[in-house]
């Protein structure tokens, strides 16, 4: 049976966990992973959807636990990364 990770109330003991700890020995099971954004937001876009619409996009980014722009944000650059496709 694998250990639970302990909890931490500062960076420095999370971080000094993570430099010292066989992290293979750890239930990493309920971890979710995060997605840092770094670069500055230098355009703003405005737009205007059905209620319908909006309503799902908040509900769905509340269950990844993110602000529903972000969510937008995230959906644009999926859609950007796939190959376009031609007609």
């Amino acid at each position: 049976m694998k250990k639970k990770i302990p909890t931490f109330k500062t960076d420095e003991e999370a971080e000094r966990f993570v430099d010292t700890a066989d992290l293979s020995k750890y239930d990493l099971s309920g971890l979710k992973p995060v997605r840092f954004e770094f670069e500055k937001k230098s355009a703003q876009l405005n737009m205007r959807v059905p209620l319908a619409l909006l309503d799902a996009v908040k509900k769905r980014s509340a269950l990844r636990g993110i602000p529903y722009t972000r969510f937008i944000r995230e959906a644009v650059e999926s859609a950007l990364s796939r190959p376009e496709k031609t007609r």
